[in-house]
């Protein structure tokens, strides 16, 4: 398993030694060891697992302190445009995103600390892990729009299925206002 930065702070690529023969293939998705050499002290709390049809998009979600949720996510099967959003005010990669194509067939993953939002959409009809720091808190759930113009987010989904419930979330700019006039 090898840990990549990427251009948000704390964000982690992963990509897991995956071992082949006549049979397929083999690879491990987490091992508490290898993470803890690597200076990952992320305790796992949760893990969760969704079906999404080609088109949806989830998201962005988070929760807010001191509920946070870390989140270690994956591609069982299909094919996914996975985002990273920074929610942390005192970050230098505050209100900054990066996007993940994410699939089964590389295994690859990304790690996603607590303070960031989160949210995908499916290339393709996907089954998507994550695996949690933190306990699901419906009190403490929160989102943006997937579609905000601030963002700007290029989904590459034509005629996306999007949740009654987060067409209604809220813009960055109103959640975040006096954070961004600091």
């Amino acid at each position: 398993m090898t840990f990549h930065e990427t251009s948000l702070r704390d964000v982690l690529l992963i990509r897991p030694a995956i071992f082949t023969d006549e049979r397929g293939h083999f690879f491990e998705s987490f091992n508490a060891e290898v993470w803890r050499k690597q200076g990952l002290t992320n305790h796992f709390v949760q893990d969760n697992q969704s079906f999404s049809k080609k088109g949806v998009i989830r998201g962005l979600h988070f929760q807010s302190a001191p509920y946070e949720q870390g989140k270690l996510v994956r591609v069982i099967k299909g094919r996914v445009l996975d985002l990273a959003l920074d929610l942390r005010p005192q970050s230098p990669t505050f209100g900054q995103y990066e996007l993940f194509e994410l699939d089964g067939e590389s295994g690859n993953m990304v790690f996603i600390p607590e303070g960031f939002a989160h949210g995908f959409a499916a290339l393709e009809d996907s089954i998507f892990h994550y695996k949690c720091t933190g306990q699901y808190n419906k009190a403490a759930e929160g989102g943006l729009r997937w579609d905000d113009p601030y963002l700007a987010i290029p989904w590459n989904v034509t005629n996306p299925i999007v949740s009654e419930k987060d067409q209604l979330l809220p813009l960055f700019q109103d959640l975040f206002k006096e954070s961004l006039h600091q």
